[in-house]
């Protein structure tokens, strides 16, 4: 009886491991990055499928140039971006999830005091829709030599509003990045007693697209390093703190290379899960990019909070 608790347990722990490292990437900026291959909505060990809805809010507080040189926000100057995220799992095969995310993505900008803009512009719509697999070759925590190895792939649709594509003057009404991405992805996970160690890598590559009848553009691919560490309560509630780092080449822009092009963010993050039935969990997280570090790059930094509720099914 104690070793099936203890893995259920260990499980949720994954979940909200994977929770955490999903929310450090997917509250990126709409404009600039699409879903990855991690979603809130992955399946412990006793759920058969789950549905759930989280709520997103972040704030932008500054530029980082290609240099990695960071500005504050300049006077007058605020951007606030909203997030309502459906999403759903189901296993297959016992030792297989397939999930979808679909995103509602929005943003309020106010230009700065020296702009020729007049007013605040709010604007939104629908993201890039993602649908992902994963496949776990072995739990954590059953073998004490072997960790847990799991392979994630996916894909992001440009069910979006590129940033070409707006309509306002700000582009609040941006809401995709224009172009088909496939992700690939390899997780490991070990258990030791109560607390739980996640190393998760993942590839994502974009489709070339055209942003206007004589501009074709390419990003780079992209690669995420993923860490965190979490302990599970005897009440089964969890906590878990990660970090993450995304790299991303120069662009290409009618077949040549844009010079200081490309992207790093660095983002710290924690998040926490508690039962309130066998069947309904509340899972959160907050997130931060430490842009004082002078590793990131072509980025905006971002703080933010993800509040997540899920029903499963078992």
């Amino acid at each position: 009886m104690w070793r099936r608790w203890s893995r259920s347990r260990d499980a949720g722990l994954a979940v909200v491991v994977a929770a955490s490292l999903w929310s450090s990437r997917a509250s990126a900026q709409a404009c600039c990055a699409g879903s990855g291959a991690l979603t809130p909505g992955r399946l412990t060990l006793h759920d058969d499928a789950l549905v759930g809805v989280s709520l997103r809010v972040s704030k932008v507080y500054g530029t980082v140039d290609p240099y990695g040189h960071y500005a504050s926000s300049p006077r007058g100057a605020s951007e606030y971006d909203f997030g309502q995220d459906l999403f759903g799992s189901m296993r297959f095969l016992g030792h297989g999830q397939a999930a979808f995310l679909v995103p509602f993505v929005e943003s309020r900008r106010t230009p700065p005091d020296t702009s020729l803009s007049k007013g605040s512009e709010f604007g939104g719509g629908i993201g890039d829709v993602n649908l992902n697999v994963r496949w776990d070759f072995l739990l954590a925590g059953q073998s004490k030599q072997v960790p847990g190895i799991g392979i994630l792939a996916g894909i992001t649709l440009p069910t979006g509003t590129s940033p070409e594509s707006a309509k306002k003057s700000l582009a609040s009404d941006a809401t995709g990045v224009g172009a088909y991405q496939g992700n690939l992805g390899l997780a490991f996970e070990q258990t030791f007693g109560p607390w739980l160690v996640n190393l998760t890598g993942i590839a994502a590559k974009r489709a070339a697209r055209n942003v206007s009848d004589d501009l074709h553009m390419k990003l780079a691919a992209q690669f995420t390093m993923l860490g965190a560490i979490g302990y599970a309560f005897e009440n089964e509630a969890t906590a878990a703190i990660a970090i993450s780092y995304a790299m991303e080449g120069n662009a290409t822009v009618n077949g040549k290379e844009v010079p200081d092009s490309g992207r790093r963010l660095l983002r710290l993050s924690a998040a926490g899960s508690y039962p309130f039935t066998d069947n309904l969990r509340l899972q959160g997280s907050i997130f931060v990019d430490p842009s004082f570090f002078r590793i990131d790059q072509n980025q905006f930094p971002t703080i933010g909070i993800v509040l997540t509720m899920i029903h499963a099914w078992f």
